[in-house]
């Protein structure tokens, strides 16, 4: 009798699973993100150029990181003062430039509907769709929008061209003649199942996790080499990277964007699948500062607070030291107070014990012979930002040993 009710039960399982459009066979997969950006109010000088998005369509590429059987596409409207109103949305391969392998498209739905309406500071899951994709691939995403907010959810710091072409324009393959920019506008995430168990690292940080001096349309970033070693690497080949940068972004106040501390449970806790989290800001807080000692207290406050949350759901926390200033536009005051600064929150990273490990990027990219100032042969002209060689010695400085 026990045995026999315990076969019902395997059976009433695998019929639940097919219900819910789920393959008894997917039971030991799992959803996990595979690319995603950190959205914010898309400031004046970085809105679309002409014809702008209303009534018009534009395509987006990223690459992902991990690969899979199926995807779900998460578009946000957080930000705007209206509703986002959209005719379709699709997604497919990306190939050279505007164009895309259109056979492979496939049209995105919405609660069973090719249109939707994101109201007012909200953001909405995709239904799941069959789409299978390989590691590191390019992908685009083609939305025809119909009536958008004048204040619009996206990301600057993209280093991807997008393009814009008037009408919809949803089944255009080539998209020739559109007009382009070098911004996201409405995508978010975008997570994928994978047949494995697998899981995500989430980075959060700023211009420089952004990818401030790599080289656009390359997918050159720090993130980007580190994703590919992750990949190549049999023990951490089923982990994504998500890039939760944001360009002049801030852990406590001011900057650009929401502070890293007010979006960490949006940009870090809530992603699907992650597992691992590294905290690299704190740049943009002491380079302004006129209160050293309280900027130091309030890092490490933040740091912890974040720690803690991270922890609490079982993540592992990885803290990164801020790299060098000196000789970069905010030293031109209180230079000493500041580099003391920096020198005394690297110390509490490394030795406080809140962290599960350090990535320890300022030693990486200093100077052998001076190691408060940026390596001459590393920064993008400004001593405070890495450029593409900068951003492979911080991908390639990552141990691996971590995520295993």
């Amino acid at each position: 009798m026990k045995n026999t009710s315990f076969l019902c039960c395997l059976l009433a399982a695998g019929l639940f699973a097919e219900s819910c459009g789920q393959k008894p066979a997917e039971i030991n997969g799992s959803w996990t993100g595979t690319w995603g950006t950190a959205v914010q109010l898309t400031e004046p000088h970085n809105m679309p150029p002409a014809p702008g998005l209303s009534q018009n369509t534009i395509r987006q590429r990223f690459k992902v990181s991990i690969g899979g059987d199926s995807l779900k596409l998460r578009l946000s409207n957080e930000f705007g003062d209206t509703p986002l109103k959209i005719i379709a949305v699709s997604i497919a391969p990306a190939l050279e430039g505007s164009k895309i392998d259109a056979q492979k498209a496939v049209k995105v739905k919405f609660s069973g509907s090719e249109s939707l309406e994101i109201p007012v500071g909200k953001n909405v899951f995709s239904d799941a769709f069959a789409f299978k994709t390989s590691t590191r691939q390019d992908l685009a995403v083609t939305i025809a929008y119909d009536a958008v907010p004048e204040k619009l959810t996206g990301h600057p710091g993209s280093r991807t061209t997008s393009y814009i072409l008037e009408g919809n324009q949803i089944d255009n393959a080539s998209f020739e003649g559109a007009t382009t920019t070098d911004h996201w506008y409405s995508i978010e995430r975008l997570d994928t199942y994978t047949p494995e168990k697998s899981a995500s690292v989430a980075i959060i940080g700023n211009s420089i996790t952004d990818g401030r001096g790599s080289t656009t349309n390359a997918q050159n970033r720090w993130l980007d080499i580190f994703a590919e070693r992750l990949l190549n690497n049999p023990e951490t080949k089923n982990l994504g990277v998500l890039n939760m940068g944001i360009g002049g972004n801030c852990v406590i106040f001011g900057g650009l964007g929401p502070t890293a501390s007010t979006r960490f449970e949006r940009d870090v806790l809530s992603q699907t699948g992650v597992k691992y989290v590294i905290i690299f800001e704190g740049v943009n807080d002491i380079g302004p500062s006129r209160d050293t000692e309280k900027t130091k207290a309030d890092l490490i406050e933040h740091y912890t607070k974040m720690a803690d949350a991270a922890h609490a759901k079982g993540l592992k926390v990885f803290g990164a030291t801020i790299t060098p200033l000196k000789k970069c536009f905010y030293m031109e005051s209180g230079s000493d107070e500041k580099e003391k600064c920096r020198l005394e929150v690297n110390e509490w990273i490394r030795t406080s014990g809140k962290f599960d490990g350090v990535i320890d990027f300022s030693n990486a990219i200093c100077g052998k012979e001076t190691p408060d100032i940026m390596d001459e042969s590393l920064h993008d002209n400004d001593y405070l930002h890495p450029n593409a060689e900068g951003h492979k010695t911080l991908g390639e400085f990552v141990d691996l040993n971590l995520f295993k």
